[in-house]
Parts: C-alpha cells; structure tokens; sequence
C-alpha cells in the first residue's frame, strides 16, 4: 500500500509537470520555429483527432453501432453548424431530429 508522503509527492510532481507542459507552449513560442511543413501537418492532425473523436461519439456506444437516430442528427447538427446557425439551434435541431426518429421506431 502507497504512504500518504509518497502519494502527496507523487501528486505534486505530476501537478508540476502537467503545468510546466502547458506554459512551455506560451513561454517557447516566439523561441522556436517550426518549418511550414510541420504546422500544416500539426493543424491537419488536429483536425483529424477531432474528427476521429467526433465520429467514435456518434457511431459508437457500448462497442456498438449508435444507431442510425443519432448518426442522422448528429449530420443534421454537422450542415447546420457548418451554415453557421447559432450553437443552440444546431444542439436543438440535433436532439429533436434524433428524438422524433427515435419515436418513429427508427435505431
């Protein structure tokens, strides 16, 4: 069994590091110069994790297909949002349109 000393130490350690990692950004930025090439491929990454993460949520429960309710909303949200409606409409067109197939029988 692990010590409350060993746990606090281990604690702030892992406090410190995460905060250094996150000001190393700020702090670093105007020191060093990425090639182009690399922040192409760094912006393209990060729009592909989002996308991978938002198409695990959408398609995936329990190990399982979502069903196809909630994939239609989540592309109805996806076009809205893409035509720039306002956040609240596009989270509201997305849960009624999966709500209202939902109780027509639809997966």
């Amino acid at each position: 069994m692990i010590g409350a000393p060993t746990l606090l130490v281990a604690t702030a350690v892992l406090g410190v590091g995460t905060y250094a990692c996150r000001a190393a950004g700020p702090l670093l930025r105007s020191r060093v110069t990425l090639p182009d090439a690399v922040e192409r491929l760094t912006t393209r990454a990060a729009t592909v994790l989002l996308a991978a993460v938002t198409a695990t949520g959408t398609l995936i429960v329990d190990h399982r297909f979502a069903g196809y309710a909630r994939l239609a909303g989540v592309v109805l949200g996806g076009l809205l949002a893409w035509r720039r409606v306002p956040f609240l409409l596009v989270v509201v067109a997305a849960a009624v349109t999966t709500a209202l197939l939902r109780a027509l029988g639809v997966r």
